[in-house]
């Protein structure tokens, strides 16, 4: 079994070489005044579903992919269409230079999770799940386990398929947090 440290301790040797923060970047962002939901949109099942619930409660969102993205038109929603350059991790590490404690980041890419959730930013994926600090651990030792199996030849399986249990879950997870965020915003 790899330890926390152990793990969190290579995943910042491994992220010590990503480009530097961008101007106006998580370090430049000192006071979150509004909470914001930042949206890894480039492979995002449910965008529909982060939509509704951001218009629900005028909470600002900001959509952000490698490409441009039709973004709903609906009453009360503040959304934004971020296109970043086509490179590995640029939409990744835009949202990880932007988001603050009190934002929400919705993605299922594992180091992103790591990066938020390390500066105490909630992070969802699209099943409904929260990353926690513990859950980050284990989901980065078992992605570095099967790219290892995967590099001698073993067949690792992928990902469950997406079904509408996950769907209706990742809705209500979705609803529940963003809620609680406005509540929080309005204190």
């Amino acid at each position: 079994m790899v330890s926390p440290e152990h793990t969190n301790r290579n995943w910042h040797e491994r992220t010590s070489l990503l480009p530097p923060v961008y101007a106006g970047g998580m370090m430049d962002k000192a006071v979150n005044s509004q909470p914001t939901i930042y949206l890894d949109a480039d492979a995002c099942p449910v965008k529909d579903v982060v939509y509704k619930v951001a218009a629900r409660y005028a909470m600002p969102l900001k959509v952000v992919a490698n490409g441009r993205m039709r973004i709903q038109q609906m009453a009360g929603l503040d959304a934004e269409m971020v296109t970043v350059p086509d490179a590995p991790d640029a939409a990744d590490d835009w949202i990880a230079e932007r988001a603050t404690r009190g934002d929400l980041v919705l993605t299922a890419d594992i180091p992103l999770a790591a990066k938020v959730v390390d500066a105490g930013v909630r992070c969802l994926d699209f099943r409904g799940q929260e990353f926690t600090p513990s859950r980050v651990v284990d989901a980065l030792a078992s992605r570095d386990l099967n790219a290892y199996l995967r590099s001698i030849g073993e067949s690792t399986g992928g990902p469950k398929p997406f079904t509408p249990k996950d769907r209706s879950k990742f809705a209500s997870t979705l609803d529940a947090a963003v809620g609680k965020m406005a509540r929080e915003s309005a204190v």
